[in-house]
């Protein structure tokens, strides 16, 4: 779909208008709320309609949370198409797209995984000495041997270990790779030898290679009839696999990605600078997300919600460090990099609006069921990463919608836009 299908925007009235009482923004999902893989969904194409003013542009600070792992420009691209109207690299915030913000790391030798173009995106991020699992897989063709062709090709011939090659600093996730089962053996051999695989391990420690992982999805929808398989489950296996062999947990110094509080905060970040972009001068004080995964965009903005009244009750609106997290029991895996550079937090209200285009199906997962007082908690399935607490009241949200159409004129009505 392409060329410039928006024909009724806002009423020319009520555009006029529009900015003087403006100070939200809206949060898309993509997957199951836009789009499903690269088809379009006819109802969230109908909805954007109603943000676009007269010109052609959208009238609300927009910006599109994915746990996908792409570049910005070529997915800001895509749904530009889908929707007819220009949406920049800006407002599309992968998985990774707060890596920005990690700058200590940025001039290590960082080993990144996952799928595409893995060294223009980290490239993009800011990181400057990058290597992939090819490589790694290259300089020490002995370790992979899952890979039965492997096997034979060595036996066939004689090879070495490289002599060149740099010692791994930091291992960065970006999303499920392909060949995961030569991943996780190499990957694990990094982790035992802090980063250097030439000589096994004389004892086993936890990990001191920092882990950045990015994407926590456990499934995402696509075109399938059911949720395939997302990073989130590469990130559960690998875990397993690391606890197994050495008897510690694998320790993340970072988990970017929905439903983490530091891309919701990034995601404010975005919002506002796009409200700078289109002279909005109100400051930005409510955030609505349109999601379809309870787990993971209901309960990541809902978690930022939280967030925000910790900072406002106890820490002078600054994020909480890793003292202030090991005494709430959380995860430093969630820590907010003390050397950012956002906006001013400004967002006092979010919420989230749960649509049925995508992995939420009404029909099976009832939600109410798993609040507190709604049965044994124990019993409650959890697809949330292992280091963001079971708090089944975060996944409900504010709003059930049936689409994006559905959920944009709620919002219109509720800030008397319509």
């Amino acid at each position: 779909m392409s060329g410039n299908i928006i024909k009724n925007g806002l009423p020319e009235e009520k555009a006029k208008t529009f900015w003087k009482k403006l100070n939200f923004g809206i949060l898309f999902d993509v997957d199951g709320v836009i789009a499903r893989g690269s088809t379009p969904i006819k109802a969230a194409i109908k909805g954007m309609q109603k943000i676009i003013g007269p010109d052609g542009k959208l009238t609300v600070p927009t910006s599109f949370v994915t746990n996908a792992c792409n570049r910005s420009s070529d997915k800001a691209k895509q749904i530009s198409e889908w929707l007819g109207t220009e949406i920049k690299a800006s407002q599309v915030i992968h998985a990774q797209s707060p890596l920005t913000v990690f700058r200590r790391y940025h001039d290590k030798r960082v080993l990144v995984i996952g799928q595409g173009k893995l060294k223009e995106m980290a490239t993009d991020l800011g990181f400057q000495c990058i290597c992939t699992i090819e490589e790694i897989r290259d300089a020490f063709p002995k370790l992979d041997m899952v890979d039965h062709a492997n096997r034979k090709k060595l036996a066939e011939n004689h090879y070495e270990d490289s002599k060149d090659f740099q010692q791994v600093e930091a291992i960065v996730i970006f999303g499920e790779p392909n060949r995961w089962e030569t991943n996780l053996q190499l990957l694990v051999d990094l982790l035992v030898t802090d980063g250097y695989p030439t000589m096994a391990p004389n004892g086993i420690s936890p990990n001191t290679i920092p882990v950045l992982a990015c994407n926590m999805d456990l499934v995402f929808m696509a075109e399938a009839c059911m949720p395939r398989f997302g990073n989130g489950s590469f990130l559960v296996c690998l875990e397993s696999l690391y606890k197994k062999i050495t008897g510690y947990e694998l320790e993340y110094e970072g988990l970017i990605g929905k439903p983490s509080e530091i891309t919701f905060r990034y995601a404010e970040h975005c919002i506002t600078e796009e409200a700078k972009a289109m002279n909005i001068s109100e400051p930005i004080t409510k955030l609505y997300f349109i999601g379809d995964n309870p787990q993971v965009d209901i309960y990541g903005i809902n978690l930022y919600s939280k967030y925000i009244a910790s900072m406002d009750t106890t820490n002078n609106n600054e994020p909480l460090n890793k003292k202030q997290l090991l005494k709430r029991r959380q995860s430093t895996s969630r820590i907010i990099p003390q050397d950012f550079d956002f906006n001013k937090q400004t967002v006092r209200h979010c919420e989230g609006i749960l649509v049925e285009t995508g992995v939420y199906n009404p029909e099976v997962d009832t939600l109410e069921e798993n609040t507190p007082g709604g049965g044994d908690s124990e019993a409650v399935y959890h697809h949330g990463h292992r280091d963001f607490e079971l708090e089944p009241k975060l996944q409900i949200p504010t709003k059930y919608a049936k689409d994006c159409l559905e959920a944009i004129d709620y919002i219109l009505e509720k800030e008397q836009l319509c």
